[in-house]
């Protein structure tokens, strides 16, 4: 049996007929971009505080923390979006959960899609703060007190400087994950673009023409995504501090 190719099929009417499936595919692409940014905002925002929390001398506070990133990176991501859809309503108060059954699309699907990623990443990206603090020399957390800084001054000024430096790298990695994880987000209804393929795919039946339009789209936001940290991680780099020299004892 031969495949029947059709590249024109992205200038042809969609499904909805008012957009071309082209038009389709960059309205899913708009919806993955906006669930990834929204999710890591949470997730740089609540992981940088669980990860500064489980590196405190509070023992209390550590354990909390640690049983955060415990739980939310060991329940996969796939569960999670179905408790914050189909279970989170249920178990509220009547009129909150009624009110968010009531939500109409595609918001009834973004908002939990933003909530699952967003805590699901969080807990990678306390992990990757807290190893980017306990990288640094105890020195300057010594030093940072010697001046007569508090410790939230210490962290503040001192550590989280210095420690988002060291886990630019990873959290390119993990920005690019979030990006690609949005995809999971189909299986709650959210049309995004790994959606809209599918659903390109099912209305034409050119699956190859869909998924690789997709394909190459993701590679290219990825790309794009590389690029950009890059950029910023030589804009904020300190000279002799990553690199050979630290290896050296630079500081």
């Amino acid at each position: 049996m031969n495949y029947n190719w059709n590249w024109r099929i992205f200038w042809e009417v969609s499904a909805d007929g008012h957009n071309t499936w082209m038009m389709t595919l960059i309205h899913g692409l708009g919806w993955t971009l906006a669930t990834s940014l929204c999710a890591a905002i949470i997730a740089l925002l609540l992981g940088s505080i669980i990860g500064v929390i489980r590196t405190t001398p509070n023992r209390w506070a550590v354990r909390l923390g640690n049983g955060y990133v415990e739980i939310f990176r060991n329940i996969p991501l796939l569960v999670q979006l179905f408790l914050w859809f189909f279970v989170l309503p249920e178990v509220l108060p009547k009129a909150f959960g009624d009110w968010i059954k009531g939500m109409t699309p595609p918001w009834a699907s973004f908002v939990p899609a933003v909530i699952g990623l967003g805590l699901f990443t969080s807990a990678r990206v306390a992990e990757q703060v807290r190893a980017g603090i306990q990288a640094l020399p105890r020195g300057q957390l010594l030093a940072g007190t010697a001046m007569g800084l508090t410790l939230p001054q210490v962290y503040r000024y001192v550590l989280m400087p210095m420690a988002f430096r060291i886990i630019l790298p990873p959290l390119t990695s993990e920005t690019m994950n979030l990006i690609k994880n949005s995809s999971v987000a189909l299986t709650i209804g959210l049309i995004e673009l790994t959606a809209a393929a599918r659903s390109m795919q099912e209305f034409t039946f050119q699956v190859f023409e869909a998924f690789t339009a997709a394909t190459v789209i993701y590679i290219i936001v990825n790309l794009i995504v590389v690029t950009v940290m890059r950029w910023v991680e030589k804009r904020v780099s300190v000279p002799g501090f990553i690199g050979p020299a630290v290896a050296g004892g630079a500081h």
